[in-house]
């Protein structure tokens, strides 16, 4: 005959505490590691069409800046990076847009009308309208975006990183 192990209620119940208490844990911590890890999950996109809004805004000849802001996250950190375009329309659909950042040092550039250039505050770079450098510093020319016209609204290409 075989013979039955009896339990005592003292090990019954240590039994179904520990029991319990796992599958309480289990529930509670495995949300909670996800809730943490995630974000260090997630992958941002480094590409995307911006819309500059239709193209009437733009007047034909004229170095016109657009400005607008991203926010990048990475991890529990968020950053809003400001961009600025300056905007050049030909005859038809025809579109310049180039980044307003110059070559040399990323120092903002400015159009100015009088000298029909940009102008790097920074030093003394110059560029010409169709973003070419005119003299100074800058190693190449005003970098360029791709740009698209849907339904008499302009698009820019912007690649992040």
């Amino acid at each position: 005959m075989a013979e039955s192990a009896e339990v005592s209620r003292r090990d019954f119940v240590t039994v179904v505490v520990g029991a319990v208490g796992a599958v309480i844990g289990l529930c509670v911590g495995i949300p909670a590691v996800a809730y943490l890890v995630s974000p260090a999950l997630k992958v941002q996109k480094g590409e995307d069409w911006v819309s500059c809004g239709p193209l009437e805004n733009y007047p034909i000849g004229v170095p016109t800046l657009f400005t607008f802001t991203r926010t990048q996250v990475n991890g529990w950190e968020r950053t809003t990076i400001s961009y600025g375009v300056y905007i050049l329309r030909g005859e038809g659909e025809q579109i310049l847009a180039l980044n307003n950042m110059c070559t040399h040092l990323s120092c903002r550039v400015s159009w100015k009308e009088d000298a029909q250039d940009y102008v790097c505050p920074c030093h003394d770079g110059h560029f010409s309208i169709d973003g070419k450098v005119v003299s100074g510093p800058p190693p190449r020319p005003l970098d360029p975006y791709q740009t698209k016209v849907e339904n008499g609204e302009l698009f820019i290409f912007l690649q992040e990183g």
